[in-house]
Formats: structure tokens, C-alpha cells, sequence
């Protein structure tokens, strides 16, 4: 039983150490925050369908990484919020890889352009920071996602964390 919760909460800090790193580096690169961003991070939002403790870990990370990066309140809050929708939603079509992508696109794509509209006063309609911000979604959630799947699908039977309980 002991081991059980080690392995949960190992997976769930390295989860979201990966988040934060990653979004550092897309961070580094311009790429993370705006009415376009391609948070390389967001790619780890597949991992639900492999391990649940992957959803904490995503949560956290999204609330570390949004918190160091300098992240208004209500950036930190609410895209923290579209990171746990999307992660439960992720979990739950687990058993269908290809829409598996699709609730933390269809969340950050919902949540996100409003937080950019009234926290940080990005300028354009919403409709129109629904479109680029989806458009990166579906990059990084949906492409890089699925690439991702792809990779530690092959090693499902070598990697015992990878075995869904």
C-alpha cells in the first residue's frame, strides 16, 4: 500500500516539475503567454490517459508555472482551473486517444481568452483569442499530445508506471 502512494505522488511531482519546465522554456522562447501561445507543457495534458496522478501533477505544475512566470491572479487561478477541467476530461475519454486531447483544448480555448481580455487587457474580441489560442491548443495538446502518446504507448508493456489502475 505504501509503495502505491510513493509511486502516486512521485508521478504526480515529476508531472509537474515537467510542466513548469517546459513552460520555462517555451517562457525563454516568447511562446508561453499572449493571445498566441504554444506552452510546449500543454503536450503533457495526454498523460492522464496513462497514470492518474499525471492529473494533480498537471494541476500543480500549471499553478507553479503560472505563478513563477509572473502570472496576474486571475491568470493563475483560472488557467489553473482550465488545466484540472481539461485533465479530469483527458482521464475520462482515456480509452479513445484521439479525443483524449480534446477537453484541455476545448477548456484553455474556452477559459484562457477571457482571462487575456479582462486580466491582462490583451486587445481583439474574444471569438477571435478563442481562435489563436485554440490554434496553439491544438498544437501542443492535440499534435505534440499525440506524438507524445504515441512514444509511451510502444513502452506500455517495459514501464511499469505506465500501467493504467
Amino acid at each position: 500500500m505504501k509503495n502505491n502512494k510513493t509511486l502516486y505522488l512521485t508521478q504526480g511531482a515529476a508531472v509537474a516539475a515537467l510542466y513548469v519546465a517546459l513552460t520555462y522554456l517555451a517562457a525563454a522562447m516568447g511562446l508561453a503567454s499572449g493571445d498566441v501561445q504554444f506552452r510546449l507543457s500543454e503536450a503533457l495534458t495526454i498523460l492522464p490517459c496513462f497514470f492518474p496522478a499525471a492529473i494533480p501533477g498537471l494541476v500543480i505544475g500549471c499553478l507553479l508555472a503560472n505563478t513563477l512566470t509572473g502570472c496576474v491572479i486571475w491568470d493563475v487561478v483560472f488557467g489553473t482551473v482550465a488545466t484540472l477541467l481539461g485533465a479530469l476530461g483527458t482521464r475520462a475519454l482515456r480509452k479513445n486517444r484521439w479525443l483524449a486531447c480534446l477537453p484541455p483544448i476545448v477548456s484553455n480555448m474556452v477559459i484562457v481568452p477571457f482571462v487575456l481580455r479582462y486580466a491582462y487587457g490583451v486587445p481583439g474580441t474574444i471569438p477571435f483569442m478563442m481562435l489563436t489560442v485554440g490554434i496553439g491548443e491544438v498544437v501542443c495538446c492535440g499534435i505534440l499530445g499525440q506524438l507524445l502518446y504515441t512514444a509511451l504507448d510502444k513502452q506500455r508493456g517495459r514501464i511499469k508506471f505506465l500501467e493504467d489502475k
